[in-house]
C-alpha cells in the first residue's frame, strides 16, 4: 500500500512537471498583451505575425519549431538574445535559418529579459483579439440609413423636375400672350417711331459710342497684357500623380527630413525626383499602412496599402519572397515646379549658403507664419500638404523682391571677411540702416546671375 502511494505521488509530480514544461514550450507562461507591446517595439521592423517580411512569419513559431525541429523555447531565447553567438557555436538550424534568409543578420537583443522573451512568444502563440472599433456601430447604422437617404433624395429630384416642367409651361403661355399683344393695332404706331438699325443708334449717340469703344479698347489691351504676363505662372497647380504620395504623412507626421529624399538639393543645382529605391529603404519592411491616427478624408487603409503595392510593382519587389524580381516599371511623375530653360537657379546656393539668411528674412516678413526649414520659403508648408502644389508665383518679380529684402548673413566668417570693404562702404552710404547688406547689393540683381 505504501509502495502504491509512493509511486502515485511520483506520478503526480511527473505530470505536473510535464504540464509546466509543455506550457513553457508553447509559450503559454508569458503575458500576450505585454508581448504585443514588446513585439511592436522590437520586432515589427523585420517580422510580422501572418506573413514574411525580412524574416519569417512568427505566428505559431513555438509550436512550429517544436514540431519540425524538436527545439524548445530555450533555443529561441538563445537565438533572440545573441543569434550571432548561436551560429558561431555551430548550431545547425541557426545557420540554416541564416542561409535561408539571404544571410541577413538579425539584430541581437541582450537587453531583453527571459520574461520579456516569454511574453513575446506568448503573443506569437495566442495574439490578443482586437476589440471592435467604437465607430463600428455608427458605420453599420450609416450603412442601413443609406438606402433611406437615397429614397428621400430621389423623391426630392422628382418633385423638382415636376416643378421645373410646370414653370416652363407657364413661361410658354406668357410668351404666347406677349406675341398676341405685339400683333395688336395699339402697338403699330409705337413700332414706327422706334429706331430700327444699329447705324441709326450710332448716328444719334456717336459721341457716347466712341467713348465706350475707347474704354473697351483700353480694357481689352490691359486684359491681353495681363494674360500675357501670367503665361507660365501656375500658382496652386497640384496635379494627380501615378502613385499617391502624401508629404503630410512623411514630412509632417513622420518628421522625415526633406533632404533625406531630395539629397541633391543641398549639393547640386537641381532637386531631383527621388529614385524609387529611396522609397524602398523604408517600404521594404513597411508593406501596409498602420497609422490609424491619420488618414486623409475619403481615403482608407485599403487605399494606402494599394499605393504601397504600386511601389513594389515599380521596383520589381516581391514581398512574399523578400527579393527583387528584376522586372521594373518606370513611374511617369508629373512635374510641378519647372523653371524655363533661360533661367539659372542653383538649389545648393540657396539651401547651403543662403539657408539662415532666407529663413530669417521670411520669418521677419511673416511673424505669424514662421518656417523652420529653408525649403518652405519657396515651396510653402510642404509638411501640411497631402497633394503637393505650387505655393508661390515663381515669377521674376517674386525673385527680385526676395533678393531686395533678404539680408546677407554677415555673422558668417567667410562673408564677414569677403565683404569687409563693401560693408564699411554701405555703413557710410546708408547710416540709418546700419549698412545692411541685402542680396541685391552683392550682385543679386545682375542679369547674368540668373540669365546666361
Amino acid at each position: 500500500m505504501i509502495s502504491w502511494r509512493k509511486h502515485y505521488k511520483k506520478g503526480l509530480i511527473a505530470i505536473g512537471l510535464l504540464l509546466s514544461t509543455s506550457a513553457s514550450i508553447y509559450g503559454q507562461d508569458g503575458d500576450p498583451k505585454n508581448g504585443e507591446k514588446l513585439f511592436k517595439a522590437n520586432c515589427t521592423a523585420c517580422h510580422a505575425l501572418d506573413k514574411q517580411v525580412v524574416g519569417p512569419a512568427l505566428k505559431g513559431v513555438v509550436d512550429r519549431l517544436k514540431t519540425e525541429q524538436g527545439l524548445d523555447t530555450d533555443w529561441l531565447h538563445k537565438w533572440i538574445k545573441d543569434n550571432k553567438a548561436l551560429r558561431a557555436s555551430g548550431d545547425k538550424y541557426a545557420n540554416e535559418v541564416f542561409e535561408k534568409f539571404n544571410k541577413t543578420e538579425m539584430q541581437v537583443f541582450p537587453n531583453l529579459a527571459d520574461k520579456d522573451i516569454d511574453d513575446i512568444l506568448a503573443y506569437t502563440t495566442n495574439p490578443p483579439v482586437e476589440e471592435p472599433k467604437a465607430d463600428a456601430k455608427a458605420t453599420t447604422e450609416n450603412t442601413v440609413a443609406a438606402p433611406q437617404n437615397n429614397n428621400t433624395t430621389s423623391s426630392i429630384v422628382i418633385i423638382s423636375l415636376i416643378a421645373i416642367a410646370g414653370l416652363l409651361v407657364w413661361i410658354l403661355i406668357k410668351l404666347r400672350q406677349l406675341v398676341k399683344l405685339g400683333q395688336s393695332e395699339d402697338l403699330a404706331g409705337l413700332n414706327e417711331t422706334r429706331v430700327k438699325s444699329f447705324s441709326e443708334i450710332y448716328t444719334k449717340y456717336h459721341y457716347i459710342g466712341k467713348g465706350l469703344l475707347a474704354i473697351l479698347a483700353i480694357l481689352a489691351t490691359y486684359g491681353i497684357w495681363n494674360w500675357i504676363m501670367w503665361i507660365g505662372v501656375y500658382k496652386g497647380y497640384k496635379p494627380e500623380q501615378p502613385i499617391y504620395f502624401s508629404h503630410k504623412i512623411h514630412a509632417g507626421e513622420q518628421k522625415i527630413d526633406c533632404q533625406l529624399c531630395h539629397s541633391s538639393a543641398k549639393y547640386g543645382k537641381v532637386s531631383e525626383i527621388p529614385s524609387m529605391n529611396v522609397c524602398m529603404n523604408c517600404h521594404r519592411t513597411i508593406s501596409e499602412y498602420n497609422a490609424d491616427h491619420y488618414m486623409e478624408p475619403g481615403k482608407d487603409k485599403a487605399f494606402y496599402d494599394g499605393e504601397i503595392q504600386k511601389i513594389y510593382a515599380a521596383t520589381g519587389w516581391d514581398p512574399a519572397k523578400q527579393q527583387y524580381t528584376g522586372k521594373t516599371t518606370p513611374v511617369e511623375w508629373t512635374r510641378i515646379h519647372n523653371m524655363p530653360d533661360f533661367v539659372y537657379f542653383n538649389h545648393s546656393q540657396h539651401v547651403v549658403a543662403g539657408e539662415q539668411a532666407i529663413i530669417n528674412s521670411f520669418n521677419k516678413k511673416n511673424p505669424d507664419n514662421k518656417i523652420d526649414v529653408v525649403c518652405k520659403a519657396c515651396h510653402g508648408k510642404i509638411d501640411t500638404m497631402n497633394v503637393v502644389q505650387m505655393a508661390n508665383d515663381f515669377t521674376m518679380g517674386w525673385c527680385i523682391e526676395c533678393h531686395r529684402t533678404t539680408e546677407v548673413d554677415m555673422n558668417n566668417g567667410y562673408n564677414k571677411e569677403y565683404f569687409k570693404n563693401l560693408h564699411e562702404k554701405l555703413k557710410k552710404q546708408y547710416p540709418k540702416d546700419g549698412g545692411k547688406i541685402t542680396v541685391d547689393a552683392i550682385g543679386g540683381l545682375e542679369c547674368g546671375k540668373c540669365h546666361y
